[in-house]
């Protein structure tokens, strides 16, 4: 879809000529005043357009705003900075997918409700062991406006949602490769699979690519694999050549058992000394290059499993209930709870559950029985602790920990573990895929080489 002209075209802030002496007025000099006010005035430019994205523009303005951010956090990071123009091209393509995935959100509904938002930053808030209103001072002594950081954060939470539902419930996991992945814990003894820290660079390559694309993005794999091999820095190279979602950090992927790990990621590991840089590694969705950071030892393939003992009050957003009624009337419930108002009689009376009957209790609960968003707030409460309103996919939850506790898996439970395990290992590559997809089939215009 093509967007007019007048929306991508260059918008300029003209200044106007000098005024016209009238009558009666003083007479200007003649000579160098008169030659100096006939120069055309220079315009000056206000902001313009770095990329057309479906039927959206990124602005230069946003794109700078951006890109002074993530230099700063570079430099705290202390990564060494990839040239200007090189980070620029890198976080534009990072902006334009990210654009993609929202607005794709937006056209099917998905929306990050602001009380969520607010408990999104009080939890990084508390992680960085700052009351809110410190770490918003924070945030704005570095130049970033609250307003804009906290849309940042609710980006990223459509983002991560949008994951879930588009790509990580849609990844089958069939009884055959459980059946295999039990064997092969089996034959290890219970050892289970070493734990590695590995950072990568992904160069993505078009769904149906031709040739000449692919020839163009092997070529850029290997000239990032020549800088690493000539000893440049891992994260300044990941910076400026993936396209990976965590190239700002470096490409790191965090500490992960083996076996939950893409397969091609954990086959080339096997043969890396910690330190060492894999060759270039080929998928359907790109061109990888692997560093093993860390190589620790095993964790067990079964451990013991972590239930937690909830109850919870739901209430249900319809036709007759809105999300902002749902907050405002659970709201109202923590703060009688707060005052020592009874949970389970509470519970009995204001909640959309089946477990309403038994005061909200839903008993044992392992990892995995509750949706994400339900599942990362209990984990976040202490034993006793009562959550701020959570939104789910059911509605919204006061949601309250009694116990926990861990106990051997038994054979059901060992078969889920396994399919989680499968699940995450697969899901990373169908992720990547699914970007891809969706990257191609959106019209994208740069005007970034224009300025």
């Amino acid at each position: 879809m093509r967007v007019p002209a007048w929306l991508v075209g260059m918008f300029f802030a003209v200044a106007l000529p000098a005024a016209v002496a009238q009558p009666g007025s003083p007479q200007l000099p003649q000579a160098g005043q008169q030659a100096q006010q006939a120069r055309p005035a220079q315009p000056i430019e206000a902001d313009r357009v770095a990329a057309v994205v479906n039927d959206e523009v990124i602005t230069l303005h946003e794109l700078r705003a951006r890109l002074a951010t993530v230099e700063r956090q570079l430099r705290k990071q202390g990564t060494p900075l990839p040239p200007q123009a090189v980070l620029e091209q890198q976080l534009l393509e990072r902006m334009i997918i990210d654009r993609v995935q929202i607005q794709f959100a937006k056209e099917t509904g998905m929306r990050i409700g602001d009380g969520e938002v607010d408990a999104a930053l009080r939890r990084i808030a508390d992680g960085n062991r700052m009351p809110l209103p410190d770490f918003k001072s924070a945030i704005e002594r570095d130049g970033i406006a609250w307003a804009k950081f906290r849309e940042d954060i609710r980006d990223e939470m459509t983002v991560a949602r949008l994951r879930e539902r588009e790509v990580d419930t849609r990844v089958v996991i069939s009884e055959g490769e459980i059946d295999n992945y039990l064997a092969s814990a089996e034959a290890q003894g219970g050892g289970g699979a070493q734990m590695l820290h590995l950072a990568h660079i992904i160069v993505r390559v078009p769904e149906q690519a031709t040739q000449q694309q692919l020839a163009k993005s092997g070529a850029r794999a290997e000239q990032a694999l020549q800088q690493l091999r000539a000893g440049e820095d891992f994260a300044k190279v990941a910076a400026a050549y993936s396209d990976a979602p965590d190239a700002l950090s470096g490409g790191a992927m965090g500490a992960r058992p083996a076996d939950r790990l893409p397969g091609l990621y954990a086959d080339a590991a096997k043969n890396l000394n910690p330190g060492e840089v894999s060759g270039v590694l080929r998928s359907p969705a790109g061109f990888h290059i692997i560093k093993l950071l860390a190589r620790q030892g095993s964790v067990a393939a079964m451990p013991a499993l972590k239930q937690t003992r909830a109850r919870h009050i739901l209430v249900k957003v319809n036709e007759l209930v809105s999300e902002a009624e749902a907050r405002r009337k659970l709201v109202g419930l923590k703060e009688r709870l707060d005052n020592g108002a009874d949970f389970a009689e509470l519970a009995r009376l204001n909640s959309n559950d089946l477990s309403a009957a038994k005061g909200g209790d839903l008993g044992w609960l392992y990892q995995g029985d509750t949706v994400p968003d339900f599942e990362r707030a209990m984990d976040a409460l202490k034993i006793g602790e009562i959550s701020q309103p959570v939104q789910s996919p059911f509605g919204f939850h006061l949601i309250q920990v009694l116990e926990r506790r861990t106990e051997e898996a038994s054979p059901e439970r060992r078969r889920m573990v396994a399919r989680a395990a499968l699940r995450e290992r697969k899901s990373d590559e169908a992720y990547q895929d699914w970007i891809r997809q969706m990257r191609d089939r959106a019209y994208v215009e740069y005007r970034l080489e224009d300025k």
